[in-house]
């Protein structure tokens, strides 16, 4: 049978997945992996975002293929091309976000004797990160069907790029209205994603862009200096975390009779979710220990401050990449940055010094970019091995993607390494390192926390009301959290107009309006990139 795995074929006759360390496979990846290294460093220094860049690793793989050379045959693979997406995506929020970003924030507060002790502890945290998410992608807590945006826009134009047809001809008018609509700086990946997630989500999310895009304007009200996002994320986040134990509970005490045969998964996996969020939780005390006590903090801490740092730092990161996760899942969006913030904010009201505040704060912001990464290519390979209707090749196919994703890593931690002293030394460092030393410096008020305390409480209650499901909370404080009302008012519009098409068209309609939603994501991505990275772009 031939190297070449066609969509067409049925799962039951292909041979097993394509691995990731075949060698020509390898090869590519290691490629692609330094190319996304180098462009999330890069963009994250001079533009202070990172993008995803999943779908330029699937477009690289494509035109490989194109190549009329048997050697490059393999690569007309679709799940080669996932392959190849999953790891130049890791690669860049890897770098850029999990270790470039982290080790910035000793470096500027002058401490270069920290810097090395926070790669190690943020490196290894990565690596957690997306073995977490592997572990815990399609569960009750992070279900394949949830929305994830991004990954449908990758698995969609891997499949018209293999299929072709009228699904080809839709994805590409939505690329096409994406990229255009992006050069008017509308945002259309926003309006794509109210095509594809829960309306209740997504809702709550385009409140919170309006609130925080008007409130100014209308009610003369800045509701980020008052800090009323970060007071609702922080209510909202602990809500979460308590609905998600309760989930675990749950799926630990359901018999094998309530399962259904539609079960992606076997019941032997849902029941390990409790057992994984224990392992991570033990993993990231265990680097908390080891950031505390390389870095030195127990020359600036009494033994009970540094017991309270390594608990609250794990806590922090653990409850980050939950936060982060969530909202990633439900709206494509992932405030890491304010999430992180708000850690810390909490941090100095508990007290640490200016010292332990850097290195906690580092911690928390390396984790979460890659757990949410790792969901958005999981759901493309998903998507293109057939929705998990065949649990083998599934199953199969996710390894090969955290094994791809894992060598995604490994490659990012030299080429940080490789480069970093000689950014930082221009004054290349991400912007947001520098709002969280400037926050350090400063301090909290009172009035801030007085602010976060009261606003947590709206926060945990639309959470809670929301349930699990909806993530109602966490959606809204997203929104909050970014000042962006066009996006709000494109979540609007998008949701009215599925609304229209489902009731006049009925669920006939829905895969076409989500390969069009696809569409227009991957156009808005791929304009921002190569606006972004191309010479004359916009910077």
């Amino acid at each position: 049978m031939s190297q070449t795995v066609s969509s067409e074929t049925p799962p039951e006759q292909r041979e097993s997945h394509p691995r990731a360390f075949a060698p020509a496979t390898l090869l590519l990846l290691l490629v692609l992996s330094i190319f996304g290294a180098v462009i999330g460093v890069q963009l994250l220094t001079t533009l202070g975002v990172t993008p995803n860049t999943a779908i330029i690793g699937a477009m690289a793989a494509m035109i490989i293929a194109r190549i009329p050379l048997q050697c490059f045959a393999r690569f007309r693979s679709i799940h080669i091309q996932n392959l190849a997406q999953s790891a130049t995506s890791a690669a860049t929020f890897g770098a850029a976000n999990s270790l470039l970003l982290p080790i910035s924030i000793p470096w500027l507060f002058g401490h270069n004797e920290m810097v090395m002790p926070m790669f190690i502890g943020v490196a290894l945290a990565m690596l957690l990160d997306g073995w977490l998410l592997y572990r815990l992608f399609n569960t009750r807590i992070f279900p394949a069907e949830g929305a994830w945006p991004p990954g449908i826009a990758a698995a969609e134009s891997i499949k018209a790029g293999d299929q072709g047809g009228k699904q080809a001809a839709l994805l590409g008018t939505g690329m096409v209205i994406g990229a255009v609509g992006s050069w008017f700086k509308f945002p259309m990946a926003a309006l794509g994603t109210a095509f594809i997630g829960n309306i209740w989500a997504l809702g709550m999310l385009g409140v919170g862009f309006l609130l925080r895009g008007y409130s100014g304007p209308l009610f003369d009200i800045d509701i980020n200096k008052l800090y009323i996002p970060h007071g609702v994320m922080a209510g909202a986040g602990v809500v979460a975390l308590f609905q998600i134990i309760r989930l675990i509970r749950q799926s630990n005490s359901q018999k094998a009779s309530q399962h259904t045969a539609a079960d992606v998964l076997p019941q032997a996996q849902n029941e390990q979710i409790g057992k994984t969020i224990r392992l991570g939780a033990l993993g990231f005390m265990a680097i908390s220990v080891l950031i505390a006590l390389g870095s030195g903090l127990y020359t600036h801490l009494s033994l009970p401050w540094l017991v309270a740092f390594m608990v609250y730092a794990a806590f922090a990161a653990f409850l980050h990449e939950m936060i982060v996760g969530l909202a990633a899942m439900h709206s494509g969006w992932f405030p890491a940055f304010a999430v992180a913030l708000i850690t810390l904010l909490i941090g100095i009201l508990i007290g640490f010094p200016p010292q332990a505040l850097a290195m906690l704060c580092g911690f928390s912001a390396a984790t979460g970019p890659a757990f949410a990464d790792m969901g958005y290519d999981l759901k493309a390979g998903w998507i293109l091995r057939g929705k998990g209707e065949h649990t083998r090749f599934e199953l199969e196919g996710r390894r090969q993607q955290l094994l791809a994703a894992m060598l995604a890593f490994v490659v990012a931690m030299p080429v940080v390494l490789f480069i970093f002293r000689d950014y930082f030394s221009q004054g290349l460092v991400p912007p947001v390192a520098k709002v969280y030393v400037a926050a350090i410096n400063a301090g909290v008020s009172f009035d801030i926390a007085k602010s976060l305390l009261i606003w947590a409480i709206p926060g945990g209650i639309i959470q809670l009301i929301g349930g699990p499901g909806r993530q109602m909370g966490v959606l809204l404080a997203t929104g909050l959290l970014i000042n962006n009302p066009l996006a709000g008012w494109a979540v609007m519009i998008g949701i009215a107009i599925r609304a229209v098409v489902l009731r006049i068209g009925g669920e006939p309609m829905r895969n076409k309006i989500e390969v069009l939603a696809a569409g227009l994501i991957a156009g808005d991505a791929l304009f921002s990139f190569f606006n972004s990275v191309l010479p004359g772009g916009k910077k």
